[in-house]
């Protein structure tokens, strides 16, 4: 089974101004399963884990709405307030879907780097722990040495990387986004998903920096620990889905062989997300 293991659905009208604004013009309407499916089609994509891209308990339900309608949707990644005094009833309730498989703080957003670098977290990952869910950390490069110490505190929490950490490939200073990645490599429980660096890497976008960085993280997290994604419709903005999904597949090929690719393409996402 091959499987997208990130993607969004929005409506505009529901968003309240927030992300994507309008001069963002290809991604500033509604996504649904109808523009989907026709992709999904053509790359030969079995299924989807839906991510949420609104800090709110509405998105999630939103998204898990729409995974009850769609056999498609896999898995669901929702949000939650994770340091809200009831963050724990609050996980607990909503994780009784059988499709909410994770949670998304969006880190990138928030003004304090350090903010996953906090034991008031540690009942939210109790619940989180309890309810087989699983974290993924949506950061920049500054995250990333705040995000191992989340680690390390909470070794039995399986963790994936969004988007590679989005490394600034436009500029091509990546040493120290390299030397934190394989910090984080380092750790068993933390994947990483090959997804959304086209839309990092500079307007052309640097197709060579985009095929370095995905090395990079082929040799650092393996063939076993690296997960496909498209961040479809947001690669639109700089790319296509047919040409990034035989990208990953031809970037597999070139580090680690034919083998690899069922794994990289569908059951480390199967796996990790216990779909």
């Amino acid at each position: 089974m091959r499987i997208d293991a990130h993607q969004h659905f929005w409506a505009i009208a529901d968003r309240g101004g927030q992300w994507p604004p309008p001069d963002l013009a290809a991604i500033h309407r509604d996504f649904t399963p109808a523009d989907l499916k026709p992709l999904l089609a053509s790359t030969g994509v079995d299924g989807t884990v839906l991510v949420q891209s609104l800090p709110s308990l509405a998105d999630t339900r939103f998204l898990l709405d729409i995974a009850d309608r769609e056999p498609f949707v896999l898995g669901v990644v929702g949000w939650v307030d994770m340091k809200a005094p009831d963050a724990a009833i609050t996980i607990a309730d909503i994780a009784r879907h059988p499709k909410l498989k994770g949670l998304r703080p969006m880190l990138q957003d928030l003004p304090d780097v350090d903010w996953i670098d906090d034991p008031a977290l540690d009942a939210s990952v109790a619940a989180m722990l309890a309810a087989n869910l699983v974290f993924d950390a949506l950061v920049k490069p500054e995250h990333l040495a705040p995000l191992a110490r989340f680690a390390r505190r909470h070794p039995d929490l399986p963790i994936v990387i969004d988007h590679c950490a989005k490394p600034d490939i436009a500029s091509g200073d990546l040493a120290d986004w390299r030397r934190d990645m394989d910090s984080l490599a380092a750790m068993p429980q933390v994947s990483c998903k090959l997804s959304g660096i086209v839309t990092e890497a500079g307007s052309p976008p640097d197709m060579d920096g985009v095929g370095r960085v995905a090395d990079m993280v082929l040799q650092a997290f393996g063939p076993d620990r690296v997960i496909f994604g498209s961040d479809w419709p947001v690669i639109e903005l700089a790319g296509q889905y047919a040409d990034w999904t035989e990208r990953v597949e031809a970037a597999v090929l070139a580090n680690f062989g034919r083998s690899a690719i069922d794994k990289v393409l569908g059951e480390n996402a199967r796996r990790f997300y216990s779909l």
